[in-house]
């Protein structure tokens, strides 16, 4: 008789564990690097490969890194909203194009917009792994310290920019 419950109660426990999984948030997985440094990178523009951008040089200014990619469906939803929040000029808006080609990054935002300040690439997606991306798009908002402060996983919509990054940003510039 114990010999048939052991398995009964694996499968229960298993099944519970599934459930609680099953209501989680996919976009809400939590990030290690969350109040910790961001990675220190030196990237080529994707405008111009001779020229570099550093992840120092935004040392003293709360900024967004936007892993994106030309192959990324998920990318082009966000994208009209990147638009709109690069017009209010908040923050300077850094894109890291990744695992892509220049040519077609550039292709990309020849086609629907460029909203960010500057672009990098990120052709082996070295960066992105030292950031710990899972896919793109995500977007880490990174204050004047170079602190990561906040990862959003897959596209950003209005409410997230209305809701937990516009307020958070408004916190860390004051």
């Amino acid at each position: 008789m114990k010999k048939t419950l052991i398995p009964l109660g694996l499968f229960i426990v298993l099944v519970v564990f599934l459930a609680i999984g099953l209501t989680r948030d996919p976009s809400q997985v939590p990030s290690p690097l969350i109040g910790k440094a961001a990675p220190i990178f030196t990237a080529p523009r994707l405008h111009d490969a001779s020229q570099q951008f550093s992840s120092k040089d935004m040392l003293g200014k709360v900024w967004l890194l936007n892993v994106w990619a030309s192959w990324c469906v998920a990318c082009r939803q966000e994208h009209p909203i990147l638009m709109e929040f690069a017009k209010t000029k908040t923050v300077p808006l850094i894109g890291l194009d990744y695992k892509d080609q220049m040519a077609d990054g550039l292709k990309w935002l020849a086609r629907f917009g460029d909203p960010y300040d500057l672009s990098v690439t990120d052709r082996d997606g070295r960066i992105g792994i030292d950031f710990g991306v899972y896919g793109v798009p995500e977007t880490f908002v990174i204050d004047k310290a170079g602190m990561i402060r906040h990862k959003q996983i897959g596209p950003v919509t209005e409410e997230a920019l209305r809701d937990t990054i516009l307020p958070l940003i408004q916190e860390l510039q004051k």
